[in-house]
């Protein structure tokens, strides 16, 4: 995404920062950038957070394969992990599972979300994306997985979503 922009000369409207794994500290580290009013991008749990966050600041967002509820779906998972990006090590505690029910938004705006999922995500079941985001412009693909295969084939779109001007 930061390439494809950079591309089409929005590389200074481009943010990507590294999450920690606490809910509470991730949303403080995305803070500062939302006084531009970005159009957010988020994929699986980075989908739950922009949801959030869209909710909360009137933004939009585009969201991949996203996570639903990380504080019912993530119970099985307590214990020793890695950060799937960086590799450190942490601990999945109920604290997680604590801070990510506070983030829940039982009702979403539909108009201010892109929906991009795979049928083939081994991780999420993309229906439930699909039911909880009804209503929002939703892009559907066959096939792929958790990663979004097809990504590199929506951007354009993604980047024609954030750019227009309604929510």
């Amino acid at each position: 995404m930061g390439r494809y922009m950079a591309e089409h000369g929005l590389a200074k409207e481009y943010a990507c920062p590294a999450l920690p794994p606490l809910a509470g500290d991730a949303i403080k580290t995305i803070g500062p950038l939302l006084r531009k009013k970005p159009c957010l991008l988020g994929s699986s749990l980075g989908g739950f957070y922009a949801t959030y966050l869209a909710e909360k600041h009137d933004l939009k967002a585009v969201l991949i394969n996203p996570a639903i509820d990380p504080h019912v779906g993530l119970r099985a998972y307590l214990g020793p992990q890695k950060n799937l990006h960086t590799g450190e090590p942490y601990e999945l505690t109920e604290a997680h599972l604590r801070e990510w029910e506070k983030l829940y938004v039982p009702r979403i705006t539909p108009q201010r979300y892109l929906l991009i999922v795979e049928t083939g995500d081994e991780v999420l079941d993309y229906r439930k994306a699909v039911e909880r985001y009804a209503g929002a412009e939703q892009i559907v693909i066959p096939g792929g997985d958790h990663s979004l295969q097809s990504f590199p084939q929506h951007l354009p779109r993604i980047l024609g979503f954030s750019r227009a001007t309604t929510v």
